[in-house]
This record gives C-alpha cells, structure tokens and sequence, in this order.
C-alpha cells in the first residue's frame, strides 16, 4: 500500500530531476540503496558525480530545506562514501546537493523547488 507521504516523497523526486536536468545534470540512477541508507538522486554534473537529498514538504516556504537535519546530512555522506567505494570513484569528483522543494497552500501547481550545491557535512 503507497502512503501519502510516499506519494508526497516520489513526486517530489520526479520534481527534482526535473530541475537538477533543467540545470544541465544528467540523471544516472535514483533510489540507490547502500548498507547505510538511500540516495535519492545520483547524477553527473560534467565529471563530477553528485549525491542529491530530496526534501518535499507541505508547509510554509522553507520547511523543506529546514527540514534537512544534522544526523540526515552525516546519514547522506555515509551512503556517498559507500557509494564511491563500491564503484570506484574517486571523492574528488563527488559532491552532495539539496533539493528542497516546498508545496504551500491548496493551490495545483503552487510550489516552491530550491536547488542547494556543495552542501557541507558536519562532523
């Protein structure tokens, strides 16, 4: 059975690529499972391979990037790093970006999607 929040989740997905395609990337694969997580999104951005956390959410504007927390961002380079060592990827050519897209109001089609580069992880 498909929940909302996974109808929510995927069409923001579908959303993202979009953009991150708007942009130049080129989609390579989504829904990568690791022993550590999901990656939403990988994507070349020219030689650079680029890890992208999707945030989708119903609210006022910006609560979708608010949304994105300490323990999720160290979650998202954990899965980056096992990624990049099973395919034999040089973390030089690695990045992590943010997709926050934020659907306010009952209005179709009303919606918010910002596109964050080079996100820095903490420790």
């Amino acid at each position: 059975m498909v929940t909302d929040r996974r109808r929510l989740g995927d069409a923001g997905e579908v959303m993202a690529a979009r953009l991150l395609v708007e942009h130049g990337l080129t989609i390579r694969e989504r829904n990568v499972r690791t022993p550590s997580g999901e990656i939403d999104i990988v994507a070349a951005d020219g030689d650079m391979v680029v890890f992208v956390e999707v945030r989708t959410r119903r609210a006022e504007l910006g609560d979708a990037a608010l949304s994105l927390t300490r323990a999720k961002l160290r979650r998202m380079r954990r899965c980056a790093l096992e990624y990049c060592g099973l395919h034999g990827i040089d973390l030089g050519s690695c990045r992590i970006d943010v997709v926050a897209i934020d659907l306010p109001g009952r209005r179709p089609g009303s919606r918010e999607a910002t596109h964050y580069t080079a996100i820095e992880i903490p420790d």
